[in-house]
């Protein structure tokens, strides 16, 4: 048992440190193209070593406490952030046989448990007695508080249409393997069976096209789950230096840059399984195997489809970020009560009548 739960950390934290290292190293080069300069060049062939260069600078870096911060609270925070998300890993099967907690409340357990890096965050905001800090930490709060409303009603819509909080049973019902029809824009298609077709069209978002419009809200949400642009009020430098890591240097920064992408990872690849059939291949017609007849070559597919739709979804993350401008204050809480919530709001309403007369 001991065995098998290290295997499952090993494999989980070791795709994420790759996801990351090609997400910043996207992210730099995404960056210099939307902003037309080349981004960088220097460290490896086209620059790919430079994400591994960062990470040494940041390691060498001397680590530094200052004297008038709360030193066991400022020390503590970066310890909570990075942990809290990871957790949410857990519950995400990376295939249809490897998943380290097949936990039947799998969605519940994940929402909650993202949600305690908020602690992490208002910790070390007011640890680092720095008004600036602790303006970011504060905003950093309304916002992830704020957004979380619209994040749980676009899942609630999923989870109303699968009847399931399991994330791999979400995944399953959108394969071949399900007794369901395809409805394409609220219209049968002739009768056909999703074990007739496969494919694209047995994904949540194809099934039910009111889900894309579900996924768009899930999609902004994230954005500001994550901290990222235009949502990035939190550290905006313009304003407030660097926000609630302005006082951190070295490993500890780069624990709070770890996990800001680990972030980025999570609700990207949590979207995928929702709306984008998970680890299933686009291909149509393709056989699904019993889960006792898996291979490695099942495997290696599976994660290869997970991880393709998960760094397009980085991808999408990543030009936003550096295409719209950042949100003011009053506009960002204004997004999130006003539009993003009544809209998940009847967009529920509708996915529950939708389940009622079409299933």
């Amino acid at each position: 048992m001991i065995v098998e739960s290290f295997l499952y950390f090993v494999s989980y934290l070791g795709l994420v440190l790759v996801l990351v290292l090609v997400a910043f190293y996207a992210e730099r080069k995404i960056a210099a193209f939307v902003q037309d300069r080349m981004g960088p060049t220097e460290v490896g062939k086209f620059g790919t070593l430079q994400p591994i260069a960062d990470l040494l600078k940041l390691l060498q870096k001397e680590d530094i406490v200052p004297l008038s911060v709360d030193k066991k609270l400022f020390l503590l925070a970066p310890i909570i952030i990075f942990p809290a998300v990871f957790a949410g890993m857990a519950v995400l099967p990376l295939t249809a046989t490897w998943q380290a907690s097949a936990l039947n409340v799998g969605v519940f357990f994940l929402l909650a448990v993202v949600s305690l890096d908020v602690v992490g965050l208002l910790m070390a905001g007011w640890a680092s007695n720095n008004k600036f800090s602790l303006l970011g930490a504060m905003r950093s709060v309304a916002q992830i508080v704020s957004y979380e409303v619209p994040l749980v009603l676009s899942v609630l819509c999923v989870v109303v249409l699968s009847q399931s909080l399991d994330v791999r049973e979400i995944v399953r019902l959108q394969s071949t393997a399900s007794p369901e029809k395809i409805y394409l824009f609220g219209i049968s298609a002739l009768g056909i069976e999703v074990t007739d077709v496969g494919g694209v069209l047995t994904w949540n978002i194809f099934k039910m096209p009111l889900l894309f419009l579900v996924y768009v809200i899930f999609f902004i949400a994230t954005l500001a789950e994550c901290n990222r642009a235009p949502f990035d009020l939190p550290e905006g430098e313009s304003e407030i230096i660097g926000g609630f890591h302005t006082e951190y240097s070295g490993f500890r920064f780069a624990i709070f840059f770890l996990a800001e992408y680990t972030m980025m990872i999570l609700v990207s690849m949590l979207g995928v399984m929702l709306f984008w059939g998970g680890w299933l291949s686009p291909l149509p017609n393709l056989p699904r195997l019993p889960l006792a007849e898996w291979t490695n070559s099942s495997a290696f597919w599976a994660i290869f489809w997970l991880c393709s739709k998960t760094l397009v979804v980085i991808f999408l993350q990543i030009i936003a970020r550096w295409t719209y401008p950042r949100l003011r204050i009053d506009q960002l809480t204004y997004l999130a009560w006003k539009v993003l919530t009544p809209f998940a709001l009847i967009l529920l309403l509708l996915c529950a009548i939708w389940r009622i007369f079409s299933f």
